[in-house]
């Protein structure tokens, strides 16, 4: 009972500071209308402490927004081994139910299932105008929160999401894989992949919040997955296919007239023209393609209906600067000898060919790959082991200018294994134990042996030299297990193993096929 106390305490506290801490206008309390999915980590590998500052992160985020049918609605799913469906859309109309649900969840703990979760969003919680799914025709947003730990193989699932027009958002609170992350949200990443201490959440709250206000927004013609050469326009229906159709004109917009931008509004030729799609009146997004780099455009929307004149929309953007691979390199596959080297983005249409320089660093001698345009990798063979080598990858455009990326990537270390193991007994409880090495890396011996009859399954071990071919081992069991492993810089090499007879048979034995430690 004093427990729920204090809990009930706690949460009213808590309640009455996010209200303080969360003034905002009325015109953003009311700006919007779509359904927001929080995908919440809740597996073993987040912490408790960890995961109340996610909960808590939730609640500040969510309380400046009016909820409701005609609103924004909130779900929560919870991941892991099994994912669990905290609350739907349809729960919460007011922020006092959903903050007192937030308060009131427990942590699942278990495997990080984010695929299980992934698959139990699209196939029931963001299915538009399904039972207890996201509403037809409105935003649905997909927030992922995680620590970054083993997300598993998340792309696939991510991207079919996106593809059925759900934006997804990610925010980090460990170390996660960028790449991964980075390919999983929806454009741009800089305003939908967040990295964040967990002790400074807050200060990305607003970022976050506004990069969803800008997805959901109501009554607005919306730029979605903006590049250097297309952007996609989404908005709401307004027309069914049999009373109209949609009219979108863009262009670039011309600047340094009288210190204004401007926009030419002929379709026949001159310096600067806009183009023209018509979609049919049950669309609800058109792809821009053809697009200039880092240029502003102007995008209208008129729908057209032989019932009713509709106000056109309007929206400005623009593209993002020209990207030239190679903008990532990257190195797997590395073994003693080899290395493959992957790059990308892969942009067949502008590179006629990639080239990959490597040497051994600080003066090896320098050589070259050459590969065609729809190759993103290369394996480098050849190498010194334990060797460090400078890599380069260099494209060339169409255009004649040329990128180039480089990095470092080390070989493995060679571990040669043990060759031999000879045992002699000492004594009614010891062993002599003898082996042949000596090459060159080599740091030491790790001997390990089973202890004592006094401690069973208790096991000894000791690190030797590398210039010790020897040791005594005393107080063993009768049948003790014995091996022996190189120790090299890196890891260890393959070992040798032998089962001592100390009552009996005191004589010296190799080790034969005892087996390998």
């Amino acid at each position: 009972m004093a427990r729920w106390i204090v809990f009930s305490l706690l949460v009213s506290v808590l309640l009455r500071k996010t209200d303080s801490q969360n003034t905002v206008p009325e015109t953003v309390l009311n700006c919007c209308e779509g359904d927001v999915l929080f995908l919440l980590d809740s597996s073993g590998s987040v912490s408790f402490y960890d995961y109340s500052r996610m909960v808590r992160f939730l609640s500040d985020l969510l309380q400046p927004f009016s909820l409701g049918p005609d609103q924004v609605r909130v779900a929560l799913l919870q991941v892991g081994t099994e994912p669990h469906l905290e609350f739907g859309f349809e729960a919460h109309n007011t922020q006092q139910g959903l903050q007192g649900a937030l308060f009131g969840i427990r942590q699942l703990q278990g495997d990080t299932n984010t695929e299980a979760a992934l698959r139990l969003a699209r196939e029931r919680v963001l299915v538009p105008g399904g039972q207890g799914g996201a509403r037809a025709g409105l935003p649905r947003v997909l927030v992922w929160l995680t620590d970054g730990v083993q997300p598993g193989a998340v792309e696939g699932p991510m991207a079919e999401l996106r593809q059925e027009g759900v934006a997804v958002l990610v925010v980090s609170t460990g170390h996660g894989n960028y790449q991964v992350l980075q390919r999983v949200v929806t454009p741009p990443t800089d305003a939908h992949l967040y990295f964040v201490d967990i002790d400074d959440m807050n200060i990305i709250t607003k970022d976050l919040r506004d990069a969803i206000i800008e997805i959901i927004r109501a009554e607005r013609l919306q730029v979605r997955d903006v590049t250097s050469s297309s952007a996609m326009l989404q908005w709401r229906p307004v027309l069914s296919g049999a009373t109209g159709y949609y009219d979108i004109r863009f262009g670039p917009i011309r600047t340094g007239v009288g210190g204004q931008g401007s926009h030419d509004t002929s379709s026949s030729t001159g310096a600067v023209q806009y183009r023209r799609l018509t979609r049919p009146g049950d669309s609800t997004w058109a792809e821009l393609t053809d697009l200039q780099p880092d240029t502003m455009y102007n995008a209208t929307l008129m729908p057209e209906s032989n019932l009713d004149f509709l106000k056109p929309l309007s929206v400005t953007f623009t593209t993002l600067p020209e990207v030239l691979s190679p903008t990532m390199v990257r190195v797997s596959e590395s073994s003693t000898n080899s290395v493959r080297v992957s790059w990308g983005p892969l942009q067949p249409n502008s590179v006629q060919r990639y080239q990959v320089e490597y040497s051994a660093l600080p003066r090896g001698e320098v050589r070259i790959i050459t590969v065609g345009q729809n190759q993103d990798s290369a394996v480098l063979p050849h190498l010194q082991p334990d060797t460090e080598y400078l890599v380069t990858v260099s494209a060339l455009h169409s255009t004649g200018r040329e990128r180039a990326m480089s990095i470092r990537v080390c070989t493995q270390e060679e571990l040669p294994g043990l060759k031999d193991l000879e045992l002699t007994t000492v004594g009614s409880d010891s062993v002599q134990v003898r082996w042949r090495g000596s090459v060159e890396g080599l740091r030491g011996y790790w001997v390990s042996w089973e202890g004592s009859s006094d401690f069973p399954g208790h096991t000894s071990s000791r690190y030797l030299p590398p210039n010790s071919f020897s040791t005594l081992l005393t107080h063993l069991r009768p049948t003790s297990r014995i091996c022996v492993s190189p120790v090299y810089r890196t890891a260890r090499g393959d070992g040798l193993c032998c089962t001592a007879q100390t009552y009996s048979n005191a004589v010296p034995w190799g080790h034969g096929s005892y087996g390998s430690a």
